[in-house]
């Protein structure tokens, strides 16, 4: 929700007004449509925690800290992010990158705060309801007319009333709604420097972002009709952006440079998982020896075969950090996804402990405790797993491993139940109804496994997934 959407064109079709205003509200609609599974979602122990620290004084700020808001990462490289619900933010991966620094990215996470905390999607939907009531009215208005032209005769003429009577509403309408939803991206801007000033942080990295992106909009905003924006066109927006937060107390004030290290640590993170190899050498070359660059550099050489010289890299990582929890997750992963699964365990179980049991890490763990073939191993994975799966119960890994481990004890019904779960969270609920189903045939009748698998069975879409 951070970005102006240019409505190029009005049309006369309901289903068509509604679309332009989806899009206006954030790229989550189209996520939603990929293979109907749902947005595109990257998770990772660090960088949710980083930014769960990022947020969490502006939530507090909001008086939201009690609503278990949730930070979302997208797995999407351009610079966005938006509210789709009122429990979660969404952030695309590519924000993150493009963030320099804590202060950036913070000043984003306040200003999608200020959507939720002002109610903002509500209020949207209330105005969409009211616009579909309005626009049908004048559709039928409209049909009449044309009607009412072929029955008597007249030609062209209220043929020609009758199409105006049904498009000219339609714009007005679509401008009312438009209007209302620049002023919610102002009213934003307003409340995220209201949170970063009750917080005592600078809302300069907020107004860098958007006047970067307001240059950068100059060219292709030039021309356009600012009644068919939904966003504040770029100048004013930034104007009265700067006027506001220049006026904060916090405005010269620095990030901490232990939350830039950290920061940086992210991004290095995220360029070495998603970008090409070739990428992340330009933007880390071997002459930058900083702590973030050899980060990147040694999950790009594990991720493109070098085995060897990645564990190496990553072994001098931990002997400057030998505290740090990821250093170790990323050397467990690194040797599990090398076929060395048994070497795994060891730096994973150091990760679990440094991480305070963490879950994803848990199910890293669990995943090369099944995936070593050792029987003595199982038991202690379908703990951790069930452990893991009852705080993260939205990780199909999770899932996925424990069907694994309760296969290899030959409990079968619980491995079928497992396994439907995983389907289910995957968004592939044909597949989920059939083990669900099969799982309710080895349980007893009315036992919690069966009744889990009933619900499976009965079960509706997740939100965003395809009945399929």
């Amino acid at each position: 929700m951070l970005f102006h959407h240019t409505l190029r064109a009005t049309s006369s079709r309901l289903t068509a007004l509604v679309t332009a205003l989806a899009l206006a509200l954030g790229p989550m609609a189209r996520a939603q449509e990929q293979a109907g599974k749902g947005p595109p979602v990257l998770r990772d122990t660090e960088s949710e925690q980083l930014l769960r620290e990022y947020t969490r004084p502006i939530l507090r700020a909001a008086g939201l800290e009690k609503q278990n808001i949730q930070i979302v990462i997208i797995n999407d490289s351009a610079f966005n992010a938006f509210v789709a619900d009122g429990h979660r933010i969404f952030v695309n991966y590519g924000a993150l990158l493009q963030s320099e620094t804590p202060n950036q990215i913070i000043g984003v996470l306040a200003h999608e705060t200020g959507h939720l905390a002002g109610g903002h999607l509500a209020r949207m939907r209330q105005q969409l309801a009211q616009a579909q009531t309005q626009m049908i009215i004048a559709m039928l208005l409209g049909a009449g007319a044309i009607a009412a032209g072929a029955r008597s005769g007249s030609g062209n003429g209220l043929a020609n009333a009758g199409a105006a009577a049904i498009s000219a509403p339609q714009t007005v309408i679509m401008r009312s709604l438009l209007s209302y939803q620049r002023q919610q991206e102002e009213n934003a801007d307003r409340a995220g420097v209201k949170f970063l000033t009750a917080t005592g942080q600078s809302p300069k990295g907020m107004y860098d972002t958007f006047k970067r992106f307001s240059d950068e909009s100059l060219f292709a905003a030039h021309g356009t009709d600012p009644y068919l924006q939904s966003h504040p066109m770029p100048v004013d927006r930034v104007a009265a952006l700067e006027e506001i937060a220049r006026s904060s107390p916090y405005w010269d004030k620095k990030d901490d440079p232990a939350l830039q290290l950290r920061h940086d640590m992210m991004r290095a993170k995220i360029s070495g998982f998603m970008e090409r190899q070739d990428t992340v050498y330009r933007r880390y070359p071997l002459t930058n020896t900083s702590l973030p660059a050899r980060y990147a550099r040694a999950i790009t050489t594990y991720l493109h075969g070098d085995l060897r010289s990645a564990i190496a890299q990553i072994d001098g990582l931990i002997q400057v950090q030998p505290n740090n929890p990821y250093f170790y997750e990323l050397r467990g992963q690194a040797l599990l996804e090398g076929g060395r699964p048994l070497e795994a365990i060891a730096p994973l179980r150091r990760a679990v402990q440094l991480s305070s049991n963490a879950p994803l890490i848990e199910m890293l763990l669990g995943q090369a405790l099944v995936a070593s073939d050792n029987k003595a191993y199982t038991e202690e994975a379908i703990n951790m797993l069930r452990a893991a799966v009852a705080r993260e119960p939205e990780a199909p890994l999770g899932f996925t491993q424990l069907a694994m481990a309760f296969g290899r004890k030959g409990d079968y019904a619980e491995a079928d139940l497992a396994s439907a779960q995983a389907a289910y969270l995957r968004g592939d609920n044909k597949t989920a109804r059939d083990l669900a189903s099969r799982a309710k045939t080895r349980f007893a009748i009315g036992t919690p496994g069966w009744v889990k698998a009933d619900d499976i069975v009965s079960a509706k879409p997740m939100p965003g997934q395809k009945n399929n």
